[in-house]
């Protein structure tokens, strides 16, 4: 791997690469900037609107809505002189989805811990200072949170948030939190609060809760794996209502189911052909074992992953530049 390359690997979707440092093109990470204000396939926004939800002039929005559209990434709509997500950008992410075969079974692995757990559970990834759902799974006797495939949580106040952020390198982390100071200051200041605290919890049991951080309802626990498809990691998380589930309990009788799912999880990730980003690392297995409830989990069995984000490690270390620890 080349020394950008690594450079990307290891940064991931920073905002210190987003914010115009270095080599990159800033027309090009605007352009991205704007189609994120599109959460939903009906979404309709404005260039004003597009301009508060970004940051940019609206000057400049205007002149990346116009190219976009001719780009068939949005659409403009006349009668409400308003843009919304065009036909090239449903087509490229459903070509990417479709190409994504685990997906199936990723679900079915969360839909096993919805029928024991009632609460919403899912499968994540990051985009900046958010996480997206890839997956989810509810019981139907579900409480609380509605989630659906698309939505976007918020980094700082979530479990999911907290554990992806716990995973990373010390440095990328730290870094992460930097960028979002600029953009995000009390979100930075609630996750720099937390980091350390999450670090240690994570390497020392695998897992991180955050309870009553994104609704003093609502408490989650979550487990970060690594994903050589997206070459970054991606999170397995649950909420469930803090009423029925207080903090002593989800540690309890969530964290070990959690785990467990994390090692499913981490199983068909590492077994999977990269369908979207094919690089495959070899790694050595470890021998660390993760104890769920009565039943021992070999990490060579497992997925390396897994294993990785709890074992103590010599501080500041990165392994083949991707930020993992």
């Amino acid at each position: 791997m080349g020394r950008r390359s690594e450079r990307l690997s290891k940064q991931g979707m920073l905002a210190s690469d987003l914010a115009g440092e270095g080599d990159v093109i800033q027309v090009v990470s605007r352009a991205f900037d704007v189609l994120r204000c599109f959460e939903g396939h009906e979404a309709r926004l404005g260039n004003l609107e597009i301009s508060n939800r970004c940051g940019l002039p609206r000057s400049t929005v205007s002149r990346l809505t116009h190219t976009l559209t001719r780009m068939g990434q949005l659409v403009y709509l006349p009668r409400d002189q308003k843009y919304r997500i065009g036909p090239s950008a449903v087509a490229m992410s459903t070509s990417m989805m479709k190409g994504l075969q685990l997906r199936n079974l990723i679900r079915l692995r969360l839909q096993d811990v919805a029928e024991q757990l009632p609460g919403t559970v899912g499968f994540v990834i990051p985009d900046r200072f958010q996480l997206v759902y890839l997956e989810f799974a509810r019981a139907a006797n579900a409480l609380g949170l509605h989630e659906t495939t698309g939505s976007r949580i918020a980094m700082a106040s979530t479990a999911a948030g907290h554990a992806y952020t716990a995973a990373l390198d010390d440095d990328v982390g730290d870094a992460l939190i930097v960028e979002m100071e600029r953009e995000m200051p009390d979100s930075a200041r609630m996750l720099k609060s937390r980091i350390e605290d999450n670090r240690r919890h994570l390497r020392e049991h695998g897992y991180v809760v955050a309870c009553g951080t994104w609704s003093p309802h609502i408490n989650g626990c979550a487990v970060p794996l690594w994903s050589p498809q997206y070459q970054t990691y991606v999170v397995a998380t649950i909420g469930l209502l803090s009423a029925m589930f207080d903090e002593k309990r989800v540690h309890r009788d969530v964290a070990p189911v959690m785990v467990e799912l994390g090692a499913a999880l981490g199983g068909l990730l590492e077994g999977a052909d990269g369908d979207i980003f094919t690089n495959r690392l070899e790694r050595k297995a470890l021998p660390v074992s993760v104890h769920n409830k009565n039943k021992i989990i070999k990490a060579e069995d497992t997925n390396e992953l897994e294993a990785g984000t709890r074992r103590p490690r010599p501080a500041r270390s990165v392994r083949a530049g991707d930020g993992r620890r």
